[in-house]
């Protein structure tokens, strides 16, 4: 067994099913079939039960999710015990969506660096999809993300609630999406609640992965986007933007997800300085 295996083992368990894991590997899906084939191969016995819901772990395929998860952070701990910066005890290694950085994540950093001063922080930024397969491998250990996904070994806490407002560079657009409307991937309940409430919409003529882009993207060609208020205030403050009346706000939970296995004098501060930053958003955008 090597932790190649084991990584994609937990890749299709973060993702549900092969072809996703394929995707995220960035190997072929039989590459992804293989790799499981030898390894069921090897422990003698069905990790997998797959069938149209996908990749469904066998109770076989439970029992060794722990061990694999053990394994493949053995080994980036290994990886990064030989990195550790002089002077430092301990690392943590933080992972969060684009959004969940700017104002917020940002303004963690500053804090926790005095807080644990002998703690070298790594910073990444995911999409959640991303964020849970570090998660489950064990390559990051705190992760903020608007879909988390129960996981064995993991503790999920909500964080905060997100206001989706519709901000327009034109302060005339009123009512309707406009035909420069972009598009951003919030996830499946932004998605099912969008579509509910623009039933008639045709579809826009430009998608964003993040809200970073179509911020940056409207603020220097126009057009309009459904962003964060705490991340259009000051935009709509100075003029910038405006926010688009007569069309309804999304209400959009944020997660912090975090392994058991941190260390409680590194993981107590960080939830902690987390928490006090997000009741402090709480009551500046209410």
């Amino acid at each position: 067994m090597d932790t190649e295996q084991a990584r994609t083992f937990l890749t299709v368990v973060a993702a549900g099913n092969f072809n996703a894991a394929s995707r995220l590997l960035n190997v072929t899906q039989s590459t992804v079939s293989a790799r499981i084939k030898a390894l069921e191969d090897n422990l003698g016995c069905r990790l997998f039960t797959r069938n149209k819901a996908g990749a469904v772990l066998t109770p076989q395929g439970r029992q060794f999710q722990k061990h694999a998860s053990t394994l493949v952070r053995t080994a980036a701990l290994a990886r990064q015990d030989v990195g550790i910066p002089h002077g430092f005890r301990s690392w943590l290694n933080v992972a969060g969506r684009f959004a969940l950085w700017e104002q917020f994540l940002q303004d963690w950093l500053p804090a926790m660096r005095q807080l644990v001063p002998d703690v070298s922080i790594r910073a990444e930024v995911g999409l959640d999809d991303e964020i849970m397969q570090w998660l489950v491998e064990g390559r990051t250990d705190l992760g903020l993300l608007y879909t988390p996904q129960s996981r064995p070994g993991l503790e999920i806490v909500p964080l905060f609630s997100e206001m989706l407002v519709l901000a327009s560079a034109d302060a005339a657009q009123a009512g309707v999406l406009g035909p420069d409307y972009i598009y951003v991937d919030w996830g499946p309940e932004f998605y099912a609640k969008h579509g509910a409430a623009f039933a008639d919409y045709e579809g826009p003529a430009l998608t964003a992965n993040t809200g970073w882009l179509a911020l940056q993207h409207v603020l220097r060609f126009g057009g309009s986007a459904y962003l964060p208020l705490r991340l259009t205030t000051g935009h709509m403050a100075a003029g910038r933007l405006h926010r688009v009346p007569d069309v309804p706000a999304f209400q959009l939970s944020a997660y912090v997800a975090h392994t058991r296995e941190i260390d409680p004098a590194v993981i107590g501060p960080a939830m902690a300085e987390l928490r006090r930053l997000a009741a402090r958003l709480e009551n500046i955008h209410g």
